[in-house]
């Protein structure tokens, strides 16, 4: 059975963006490139919310004429390619291989499990649809990438709960001398 992945990066205090939005500050060095890339072999749709949707597809489409960055021109065709699907009730048309749902979260992601062909589903970034589809118990594994900044402020990591959610760790690792993976499954 296909899992649903959220990967995250996060600062030390525990915000995905700083105080002004600003993303500058997360570092796909090589390690971290290649943990990534393992992670999308096993991938077989991208899933959004509607803000991380704008950013990434404001960026991958034409990330090598923005950047010469190795993990940046690995992934940008990958970005391209990948089937993607935007959760939003607001955004009206995507492109780049995208199809927005909007519907019931718990049939939506049970759809797109049957229709994975069992490749797993990766959920980038974002705390609205992670808290909502971690409070449903829909996301199976949290990759959680701790980066050395304290940001002080900016939108957390997860938006504040209704129930407790218990996990279990299941592997830490290192990057580049400076991220930390945190890997947790649902307990």
């Amino acid at each position: 059975m296909s899992k649903l992945i959220y990967w995250v990066h996060t600062s030390v205090d525990g915000h995905i963006e700083g105080p002004n939005g600003e993303f500058d500050w997360p570092v796909m060095g090589p390690e971290l490139s290649a943990y990534g890339d393992e992670i999308n072999a096993r991938v077989g749709t991208f899933l959004y919310g509607r803000v991380v949707w704008e950013m990434m597809s404001g960026y991958w489409p034409q990330a090598e004429s923005i950047s010469d960055d190795p993990h940046d021109l690995k992934f940008a065709p990958i970005w391209r390619s990948t089937p993607k699907v935007v959760f939003s009730t607001t955004l009206e048309e995507a492109g780049w291989n995208t199809r927005i749902v909007s519907g019931d979260l718990t049939e939506e992601v049970a759809e797109l499990k049957r229709q994975s062909g069992g490749k797993d589903l990766l959920l980038n970034g974002g705390s609205r649809l992670a808290g909502a589809l971690t409070e449903l118990g829909l996301i199976d594994e949290y990759h959680v990438m701790v980066h050395p900044v304290v940001l002080g402020g900016g939108r957390p990591l997860f938006l504040p709960q209704k129930d407790r959610v218990d996990l279990r760790l299941v592997e830490t690792r290192t990057f580049d001398s400076r991220v930390a993976l945190l890997r947790y499954e649902r307990a």
